[in-house]
């Protein structure tokens, strides 16, 4: 077993985690790519180690709490080390709130919200047994603090991340356990492209004016956000020591100012 810094991130084999486990892996950490895709995990710890970084890829499903705790196991097996964790696995189910399929509803509750808990909960176990601490955090979204057609899980579910952050915040500190949540607008990854379509025919519209009208209508200057922006504020996270703990941080291109 080796001994370095270590993160582990969900739904890091594609979109936003996987930006995610590429830019901490070149930070030195060594990197858990944990998905339901375990193909397309291992395709990425393996591009990963050629580059001369270290990674390993889990399969993971956040909605199993055996599976979650194997992952972390596996972790602490390899690298010695919780030190910083992402709870970013997520998808995207829309309907009209009329008409929503219960079972949808509780599809998105179990990765959402069963999965933010099951991982941050792991990670709170072993960050408060090492002694050292570590940092958890949460992908959120814009509609972390506004609603949203179509989408009533997935709002409900944002807004209840943002709280979980808080409340770990609190219990946490003692132990030197950090918390916080990225809340990005709208970014041109699979969980956004592919209801697009859908979204378009529940509202009658065009996909353009989905994009124009709804994705970049609130923002000041009609720009996505993009999975970049979320890899350089995990970075900036990763060095916090505490001043930013329970907060929520919006990049949003001007949606939503506080």
């Amino acid at each position: 077993m080796m001994t370095m810094k270590s993160a582990l991130i969900t739904g890091a084999a594609s979109g936003i985690g996987k930006a995610c486990a590429e830019r901490m892996a070149q930070e030195g950490y060594g990197v858990v790519v944990a998905d339901v895709n375990l193909p397309a995990a291992q395709e990425l710890a393996a591009k990963l180690a050629a580059e001369g970084l270290s990674a390993i890829a889990v399969h993971m499903d956040v909605a199993d709490e055996q599976e979650v705790e194997a992952g972390f196991d596996k972790m602490m097996e390899t690298y010695g080390s919780c030190d910083l964790v992402m709870s970013n696995a997520g998808v995207q189910i829309v309907h009209p709130f009329e008409v929503y399929p219960f079972a949808d509803w509780r599809k998105m509750m179990a990765i959402h919200a069963d999965g933010a808990f099951l991982v941050s909960r792991a990670a709170y176990r072993r960050m408060k047994a090492s002694g050292k601490g570590g940092r958890i955090v949460f992908t959120g979204s814009v509609q972390s603090f506004v609603g949203s057609k179509l989408k009533e899980p997935y709002n409900f579910a944002k807004h209840g991340v943002a709280g979980l952050a808080k409340a770990i915040a609190r219990e946490g500190a003692e132990y030197g356990i950090y918390t916080y949540t990225i809340c990005p607008s709208f970014i041109k990854t699979p969980l956004v492209e592919k209801p697009t379509p859908e979204q378009a025919a529940s509202l009658g519209i065009t996909e353009e004016e989905v994009v124009k009208n709804i994705m970049l209508r609130d923002t000041v200057d009609g720009v996505f956000t993009t999975v970049e922006d979320v890899a350089n504020t995990l970075v900036f996270l990763s060095k916090d020591q505490g001043a930013l703990t329970g907060q929520s941080l919006r990049l949003t291109h001007g949606w939503a100012m506080m």
